[in-house]
């Protein structure tokens, strides 16, 4: 970060932000310890010793700056737990000395002996317990239970129904004891978020906008005057999966072409919408309150929005190629259920549990309409934004 002495001073004089930090000295080593979890904790940044807050180079002795370097160490080894991996740097800008401390993102949670920290703007703040319990999910410890193990309070295995969980268990008589080494009961009895999910018929009940909101607009904007179509799609979620893929199938234009040898031309690839959709239901987030997965269809694009920041180290640029799962347990169970052959979707599965997805998606509909899908992440929100194949009459009517 910051990888050049030009790019390093103009980073420095347009002042601090969230990826960088200034430091007239090394003063206080428990400021050091916070600043430096809170960017681990974060997107990772970097700190600067010798560097007055409003920008300008005071630098240090190479006598101090080997010592600072040296306390900065024992900090990110002894202090912080668990330790943090950083890469250190004596530069020098101007003719003055200074320390480079640059932080990366970090897989792990970090605490201070001061507590737990994150980076907001251009300042670090003590996380609030919900901060810090979505953030221990999302980077997945491993003593750490996932969130879709988690017991759902006031729950019992009477709100599951039996032909729902049956899917997942052997025949025996013990139908609790096997529900339970699924992980669909919790051990004191109540039912687990992954249970509520899978095999009840309403689980928005406890686990609020647990289910998939399909909107088709005959405009390009969210105008209700232009609505022609919305639903609200619960139960278990592979009906939601399905429910949602023939909402989107429904208003699926084709085109055709009238001479001899007829030919059809959809406006999107029903397989691409079936594995973002199955992604979105699969990767949201379901401990954030009052998010919803949100499906929209316009005249000119289709968008799913699913509520949770990427899971882990997972960025923008590496979804197509790598495969972080947030729902461990709702991925297993769904790589279990089989697809009606009417889905036509070429899988046996709603999961084959290989990673294709994301690369499925903009395959096939770059193939179709010649636009790459784009995604991008609004907050802790993921948006998929994918765009229809032009008409055969209407490049017809080009010609």
């Amino acid at each position: 970060m910051f990888d050049t002495i030009n790019e390093l001073a103009e980073k420095i004089a347009l002042g601090e932000d969230s990826t960088i930090e200034f430091k007239q000295a090394l003063s206080h080593k428990t400021s050091m310890e916070n600043e430096i979890t809170a960017f681990a904790n974060s997107k990772g940044g970097v700190i600067l010793i010798g560097v007055e807050d409003s920008g300008q180079i005071i630098g240090i002795t190479l006598e101090q700056l080997n010592k600072d370097e040296k306390t900065i160490i024992e900090i990110c080894n002894d202090s912080i737990k668990p330790a943090v991996d950083i890469v250190t740097q004596k530069l020098t800008i101007s003719g003055k000395n200074i320390l480079k401390i640059e932080v990366p993102r970090s897989l792990f949670v970090h605490k201070s002996p001061q507590g737990y920290f994150i980076r907001q703007g251009s300042s670090k703040r003590e996380m609030s317990p919900e901060q810090l319990e979505r953030l221990m999910r999302s980077r997945s410890q491993t003593r750490i239970v996932y969130f879709d193990k988690q017991a759902v309070p006031n729950t019992r295995m009477e709100d599951l129904k039996k032909s729902l969980y049956q899917r997942f268990i052997s025949s025996d008589n013990n139908e609790k004891l096997s529900l339970q080494k699924r992980n669909l009961l919790h051990q004191d009895g109540s039912v687990t978020v992954a249970g509520l999910l899978m095999c009840s018929q309403n689980s928005d009940t406890y686990l609020h906008n647990s289910f998939i909101q399909a909107v088709y607009y005959n405009g390009v904007e969210k105008d209700a005057n232009y609505q022609i179509d919305a639903k609200d799609f619960k139960g278990a979620l592979d009906q939601q999966i399905i429910n949602a893929f023939k909402f989107v199938e429904q208003y699926n234009k084709v085109s055709a072409t009238k001479e001899i040898g007829r030919i059809d031309k959809p406006q999107y690839s029903m397989k691409a919408i079936f594995e973002a959709i199955v992604n979105a239901v699969v990767h949201r987030d379901y401990s954030k309150y009052g998010s919803k997965i949100r499906l929209f269809m316009f005249n000119d694009r289709l968008e799913i929005y699913s509520p949770g920041a990427l899971a882990n180290t997972l960025a923008i640029d590496t979804l197509i190629s790598n495969q972080i799962t947030r729902n461990e347990l709702l991925t297993r169970l769904l790589s279990e259920i089989e697809l009606n052959d009417d889905m036509k979707v070429g899988r046996q599965y709603f999961l084959e549990r290989r990673g294709e997805g994301v690369g499925i998606i903009m395959k096939e509909s770059k193939q179709l309409s010649g636009k790459t899908p784009i995604y991008q992440l609004n907050g802790e929100e993921l948006q998929l934004t994918i765009f229809p194949a032009q008409s055969l009459q209407g490049e017809n009517d080009d010609d």
